[in-house]
């Protein structure tokens, strides 16, 4: 009997879960500049998390001041939904993108400052894949999306283990391991 792709998105998205809550991100401060990215490969599906320092995203962290700062939040809000311009799995993988969640309360009308003057956007990413685990590299275009971002510290589970990189400027491939 064959599993079904939610199954799949379930599993995947429980072993993102498993890496933000390994020791190797414990104690993580949040730091202009610096992104965090875990993705973990299935046979169905890669799953890709980011987390990402709001100043990063929109250049501030605290709730938009005005309709320029709303515009500027919402456009990039757009630009981060859009998977398939972010990232880019190995075509022998056979992905195609999928669910995409965005979570930035600060930027939700009514929404107060956070009281340590730091935000962050939380983001997931699925794709649907023939044969994930064939995915030898995934393309990562977060720095030209967001010019304000310089660091990418990556950590992947794949089922040959788990994995950690940096990328910076102007890399963008994450290799995995196979």
């Amino acid at each position: 009997m064959r599993a079904s792709a939610s199954g799949f998105a379930r599993t995947a998205a429980g072993l993102v879960a498993a890496l933000v809550a390994s020791p190797l991100l414990a104690g993580k401060a949040h730091e202009h500049g610096v992104g965090r990215l875990d993705l973990a490969t299935e046979p169905a599906a890669i799953t890709i998390a980011i987390d990402l320092p709001l100043e990063a995203v929109v250049g501030f962290e605290r709730p938009p001041r005005d309709d320029a700062e709303r515009a500027r939040a919402e456009a990039m809000l757009a630009r981060l939904r859009d998977a398939a311009a972010l990232f880019s799995p190995d075509p022998a993988a056979g992905c195609k993108p999928g669910a995409v969640t965005l979570d930035a309360p600060v930027l939700q009308p009514g929404a107060a400052a956070p009281k340590d003057g730091h935000a962050d956007l939380a983001a997931t990413y699925a794709f649907t894949c023939s044969d994930g685990h064939r995915a030898a590299f995934v393309e990562v275009r977060l720095f030209d999306a967001l010019p304000r971002l310089q660091r990418i510290e990556v950590q992947a589970v794949t089922r040959k283990g788990q994995m950690k990189a940096v990328l910076r400027r102007p890399a963008t491939r994450v290799a995995l391991a196979r």
